[in-house]
């Protein structure tokens, strides 16, 4: 089969990217699904910075790469061994698949799942190898997913199946910056009602974070980031302040907070001095929580003191800490009760073959969650 698909070949691009053109919209062939493999036409994925880090080098996978994992779309096959899954039904992918065996998977930790990591890493699929062929090679899978395709074949592990009135573009919300922000709320922090949250980045994880800080019934809810349309935009969403952090930002939060801190600080900004900032702003016996990806080599300064007497927790949280089959469905009943307005999230829509100049404008901070309509 024939797919026309989005490859990076090589990174560190710099931008700007309409010009620099790091991704190539080309003809791939796809191979079918083997055992517990099925075939997804995509059908909307959303542009997120975990896509951008590949892009400018701050991660690292195999190349030639087909980009994108935060998605949703419908079954077009299913390969032998499927039983769970039928052609015609909606899915929304899930960028860590959980093989069910380890004992991160079996003990409820499977964002941890030690083979889906290893697949991920390799850039292949959750039983070994690549579908993807570009001029008769092997080309690579994004987190077992390359949404920016028309059509992937993936893990069975990889996709969760929806309600079939879920709306797709909705749904791809929920593969990464819902299960991301929302998980860091509630499987990570764990925030309770009538508490403080602080947020350091308003992306849209970060803003995922917000939606669920409030959902959660937080009642001071304090963001952090240098864009002022994106604190006005985290205003509008409910939070209780937006502050730019030029300046003392840790006084800002505990003055914000009426306290000497916040319960819960939440880093989404993939930065080291971030982190090291919300660890400052949580009060005693709160808890932080590293969200971000940042560069190979960061490190964060913690002051011993403040920490043992202080009694915090300082924790890191991948992919929300969640368990997909579990918590997608939760997060998506969450919306349909009105609960987390995502689509306020939406900064606009882009073909594949724009792909390009929009991620300039995720670089830049102007979008906080883009559309490509596949």
């Amino acid at each position: 089969m024939k797919t026309r698909g989005a490859v990076l070949r090589d990174a560190p691009v710099d931008g700007p990217y309409a010009r620099s053109r790091p991704l190539e919209v080309v003809e791939l062939e796809l191979l079918p699904p083997q055992f517990g493999e099925v075939l997804v036409r995509v059908t909307t994925a959303g542009l997120c910075h975990s896509d951008l880090s590949h892009i400018d080098g701050t991660l690292r996978k195999p190349f030639p790469l087909v980009l994108g994992h935060e998605a949703a779309g419908i079954v077009e096959a299913v390969g032998p061994g499927v039983r769970e899954l039928r052609e015609g039904d909606r899915v929304v992918f899930a960028f860590v698949p959980a093989c069910g065996h380890c004992t991160p998977c079996l003990t409820g930790h499977s964002a941890r799942c030690v083979q889906g990591l290893a697949a991920n890493a390799a850039g292949e699929l959750l039983h070994g190898g690549t579908r993807f062929r570009l001029e008769g090679a092997p080309a690579y899978h994004h987190l077992g997913v390359s949404a920016f395709c028309e059509r992937v074949v993936c893990a069975q592990e990889s996709v969760v199946r929806l309600p079939p009135d879920t709306p797709l573009e909705i749904a791809s919300f929920f593969g990464c910056a819902a299960l991301t922000g929302l998980g860091a709320v509630f499987n990570a922090a764990r925030v309770t009602p009538g508490s403080s949250v602080a947020i350091f980045g308003a992306g849209g994880v970060g803003l995922m974070a917000l939606l669920g800080a409030l959902a959660a019934g937080a009642t001071e809810t304090i963001v952090v980031d240098p864009i002022a349309s994106k604190r006005a935009l985290a205003l509008e969403l409910g939070a209780s302040a937006a502050l730019d952090p030029a300046g003392d930002v840790v006084a800002q939060i505990a003055e914000a907070a009426g306290g000497p801190g916040v319960e819960y600080a939440i880093e989404a900004a993939g930065s080291a001095a971030a982190f090291t900032s919300a660890i400052a702003a949580t009060a005693p016996g709160g808890t932080a929580v590293a969200v971000g990806l940042s560069r190979t080599g960061a490190t964060v300064d913690l002051p011993y003191g403040p920490l043992v007497v202080g009694e915090k927790t300082v924790r890191g949280s991948f992919m929300g800490s969640s368990v997909a089959r579990r918590d997608i469905p939760r997060y998506i009943g969450l919306w349909r009760a009105g609960r987390l307005p995502v689509e306020r999230l939406v900064s606009g829509s882009v073909s594949l073959d724009e792909l390009n100049p929009a991620f300039d404008r995720l670089a830049s901070g102007e979008a906080v969650r883009t559309i490509c309509r596949i």
